[in-house]
């Protein structure tokens, strides 16, 4: 729009100065009558103003803005060469060039079904990939990638500026089923989780390099089940649970049991001696006995004929 109201006013501008400097009226007679006629005379002055006005004109619309982060891609249409050019104001020969602008900067590409507002005006990209055990688990995944600059050309020689949707898309896709398919559920969910996420990058990158792709990096956002196979694990992790905390129960009952039978073997080995001593000795029985008095207690009758004074015997 810009370029066209360029036009338009340097074709008035060069319309005015002819009109002014090479416009002449001529009084002239025509069946009797005088009349005015308007006649351009191509003198130098109005020569100059037609040819300068057309080369400002076209030096004018041969210069083209390359935004921040892209290249320009021209192409000669009479020597059928390529070349590429950086950011900032260019000058592109009108008519003699082809012109494409490739964006450099980091992109991405997202197959997820969990979106923003913003992403879901677009089609849903979600995958669906089949495990080892042949369970179907949802992948969240983004690839954040670029074109090289000294491989513009044959970015667009061999693939076109759509590379996304005819190179990136399908090379991601088919990579994360491939390597997805070696993995069990419970490995690409936990344990082998970021083993996946490399061996995913490093064949993308493989993959897509020799195209002239650089893969910055590829992240492994979410792992998803369908809702069945979500129930089960929910109702396994509960049972387990539920397993572990019987299983804690009935050790904690077998210690106690264990303490239990240590403590008796105990009492009985400390039986069994007090047994022998007093085979051996009789009258233990009556220290035994004395030990297990109150402190209160002082004088004891120990048989029809005899009194024991403790506090004598314990001061002494």
């Amino acid at each position: 729009m810009l370029k066209l109201l360029l036009i338009l006013f340097f074709l008035w501008l060069i319309g005015y100065f002819v009109y002014k400097y090479g416009v002449k009226v001529i009084l002239t007679e025509k069946k009797g009558e005088i009349i005015t006629v308007r006649k351009i005379a191509f003198n130098p002055l109005i020569i100059a103003i037609l040819v300068g006005g057309i080369a400002l004109l076209y030096l004018l619309l041969s210069f083209k803005y390359v935004p921040i982060g892209h290249a320009l891609l021209k192409f000669n249409v009479l020597t059928k060469k390529y070349s590429v050019t950086g950011e900032g104001l260019q000058i592109v020969p009108l008519f003699f060039y082809k012109t494409y602008i490739y964006d450099i900067r980091r992109q991405e590409y997202t197959m997820t079904s969990t979106r923003t507002e913003e992403e879901q005006k677009k089609k849903e990209d979600s995958l669906w990939s089949p495990t080892k055990e042949g369970l179907h688990i949802g992948i969240d995944l983004t690839c954040w990638f670029r074109p090289r600059k000294d491989k513009i050309i044959d970015i667009h020689k061999n693939i076109g500026p759509d590379y996304l949707t005819k190179v990136i898309r399908p090379a991601v896709r088919s990579i994360v089923r491939h390597v997805v398919s070696s993995y069990s559920v419970t490995e690409i969910y936990s344990i082998r989780r970021k083993e996946a996420e490399h061996e995913i990058e490093g064949k993308v990158r493989e993959m897509l390099e020799k195209d002239g792709f650089m893969i910055e990096e590829i992240i492994l956002r979410d792992v998803r089940f369908s809702p069945d196979f979500a129930r089960a694990i929910e109702e396994k992790q509960i049972a387990q649970q539920e397993a572990e905390k019987m299983e804690y129960v009935l050790d904690k009952e077998k210690k106690e049991a264990d303490r239990k039978k240590i403590e008796a073997e105990g009492k009985a080995r400390a039986i069994k001696i007090i047994s022998e001593e007093l085979k051996k000795n009789p009258q233990y029985i009556k220290y035994l006995y004395v030990d297990k008095l109150s402190d209160k207690v002082k004088v004891i009758v120990s048989d029809q004929g005899t009194i024991l004074d403790l506090k004598g015997i314990l001061e002494k």
